[in-house]
């Protein structure tokens, strides 16, 4: 019971000094006196969707808790605890009908493990409408973001994890792109005291982009009554920047037995764009087969309470597992994931 209460009592302190934070830095003051909010800062808003149903299950509060593909998105220092081959599938209904998709595929390599992930969200045959017919004009066009990303993780130490990713980010609507890479690091602690875990990640690193394609050249006419020759406008597009992260977490084992464990994480997460959030969460495990999760999101105008369920199965040296998670929204619906893992050589 002491071991017990000392670690809620960490994990507790913790969620309430990550609190302050989040309240002395909601907003920020300007160079002529003003105060303005960060959000609408970056672009690229489809690398914040997190993946995996079960961190979206426990909240978000996942940063020293990743130990599975998903950590790529996380903190790649996780995939240090991904041994042999394996391969993870994620699915989430998002807003307004559009479909976010992430998966990645892992391979040891020495004492380290190397991952390719691949990200898509976009939707297809959206009506395209004016000022003049926003009913819609008849056509249509489509939203395709993607990146594509190199990981790297392994333990440094036997306690300290290490995890790095290079991705090349595309952004796509109609006929215009804008493309770059940008880089996440990431590292995980491992004290060894009462199962507790420190994790750290920065995410999104990399210089501005700039949309370019042929919706951006038009042709003009001074003036229509006149025998003018047309001339070539091309439309200006200003850069911008990604959505730069950084997450703090911690996480402990809090009881365990020959039947149940039950885990306990909390995270705070600062953005370039948006206001802080903190998330807490718990795990609980039966016999090693069924998980029941639970967390909170603070900070965010839409999402608060998740929940999730997921099983674990093994045969040998071939296991996975199979997770489901919602997270209501205030206005916007229910976001449902699904998750599919599979591992070999575990």
């Amino acid at each position: 019971m002491k071991k017990l209460n000392l670690i809620l009592s960490i994990i507790v302190l913790a969620g309430l000094m990550f609190g302050e934070l989040y309240s002395a830095n909601e907003t920020y003051s300007s160079s002529k006196g003003g105060v303005f909010s960060k959000v609408g800062a970056a672009g690229s808003q489809f690398l914040k969707i997190p993946v995996g149903a079960r961190a979206n299950g426990l909240g978000g509060a996942y940063t020293a808790l990743a130990n599975d593909l998903t950590a790529i998105w996380w903190n790649p220092a996780g995939m240090a605890s991904v041994k042999g081959f394996s391969v993870d599938l994620n699915n989430t209904q998002w807003f307004a009908e559009f479909d976010h998709n992430w998966a990645a595929m892992s391979m040891p390599m020495g004492d380290f493990t190397m991952a390719v992930s691949f990200t898509s969200f976009g939707k297809s045959d959206i009506p395209i409408t004016t000022m003049e017919r926003p009913e819609g004009t008849g056509a249509k066009y489509s939203v395709n973001d993607i990146a594509i990303g190199l990981s790297v993780g392994g333990y440094l130490t036997e306690q300290f994890a290490f995890g790095i990713t290079a991705k090349y980010i595309n952004n796509g609507f109609s006929s215009v792109n804008a493309s770059g890479l940008a880089f996440d690091v990431g590292s995980i602690y491992h004290t060894g005291i009462y199962g507790i875990n420190i994790g750290f990640a920065i995410f999104n690193l990399g210089g501005k982009q700039r949309y370019e394609g042929q919706d951006l050249t038009t042709t003009k006419s001074y003036n229509e009554l006149l025998w003018a020759s047309p001339w070539d406008a091309n439309y200006v597009s200003y850069d911008f920047s990604l959505p730069i992260a950084f997450r703090a977490g911690l996480s402990s084992e809090v009881y365990k037995d020959e039947t149940y464990t039950v885990l306990a994480a909390t995270d705070f997460v600062t953005y370039s764009d948006s206001p802080e959030q903190l998330s807490i969460g718990t795990e609980c495990t039966w016999n090693d087969l069924l998980v029941l999760r639970l967390g909170y999101l603070l900070g965010s105008d839409q999402l608060g309470l998740g929940g999730g369920l997921g099983v674990k199965y093994f045969a040998g040296a071939f296991g996975g597992r199979f997770d489901y998670s919602v997270n209501p929204t205030a206005n916007l619906g229910l976001i449902h994931r699904l998750s599919v893992g599979i591992n070999f050589g575990n």
